[in-house]
């Protein structure tokens, strides 16, 4: 793995389009993803297929009409939106899908009616997909302000499908300071083994305005991915950061290293 470079993974298409007055129809998001190509952006997120007839097309058409980024697809940790992302992805030069497991003590609780031992041990045999798709988990900590957590440093491993290139660590509710998501980031280094075989990726909301600056603090700890979105759009209260921290580590030397 080169450890100096920094993956832009843009999900302005997907997470992106929640905020209000940016949703889009299929030639739209075409439409942007061949803009977003022309950005250069590493790998864009082209919709969640399961969730509607129009985002499957809109994926579809986007991994058929682009060749050089990579095109991913959000999926829950299920073997029925596993199976439609795929679909989706068929026709791309480039597939990734991006599977999600809960794992807040809230999203535990009352959401999954799961503990968190059994969320660590889940077996991910029904969800395994070709191997020459790369699929990433996206792996939400107990919570950002708790970066020594046991559980956060185990789930983000343990509870990743077989074959996994990338695990995604979010600082979902967005209020996290850099020094403590920056701090979680160093941990997971530190307490989980094997981790420095998967690219770190960060996935910050900018509920405080922090994100870009969070991300940065995640780079600078040893991620190796940033999640975020044209101009910040984002859905309220999940969001996203500004395509600054890219222009940041192309051109901030330091943070990069």
């Amino acid at each position: 793995m080169d450890r100096a470079r920094v993956i832009i993974f843009d999900t302005t298409l997907r997470d992106g389009e929640q905020s209000p007055g940016c949703s889009m129809n299929v030639q739209e998001k075409l439409r942007l993803a061949q803009q977003l190509d022309r950005l250069g952006v590493d790998v864009i997120e082209a919709g969640f297929p399961i969730a509607s007839d129009g985002d499957f097309e809109a994926v579809k058409s986007i991994s058929a009409s682009l060749r050089r980024p990579v095109i991913a697809a959000l999926a829950r940790a299920s073997m029925g939106d596993v199976d439609r992302a795929w679909q989706a992805l068929q026709g791309a030069a480039h597939p990734r899908i991006h599977v999600f497991l809960a794992t807040s003590d809230i999203h535990l609780k009352y959401k999954r009616g799961s503990a968190a031992n059994s969320v660590c041990s889940r077996r991910w045999t029904p969800f395994a997909t070709p191997s020459h798709c790369a699929p990433t988990l996206n792996s939400l900590p107990k919570t950002p302000l708790a970066p020594t957590s046991p559980f956060s440093a185990r789930s983000s491993k343990r509870s990743s499908p077989p074959g996994a290139t990338t695990v995604n660590i979010p600082d979902t509710v967005g209020y996290s300071m850099p020094e403590e998501y920056g701090q979680l980031i160093r941990t997971l280094y530190e307490k989980v083994a094997g981790i420095d075989e998967v690219t770190i990726s960060t996935h910050c909301t900018t509920i405080l305005v922090l994100a870009v600056a969070n991300s940065l603090a995640g780079v600078q700890r040893g991620a190796r991915q940033i999640e975020c979105t044209i101009n910040g759009i984002v859905s309220a209260p999940v969001t996203l950061l500004s395509k600054r921290s890219s222009w940041r580590c192309a051109y901030g030397g330091s943070v990069c290293v």
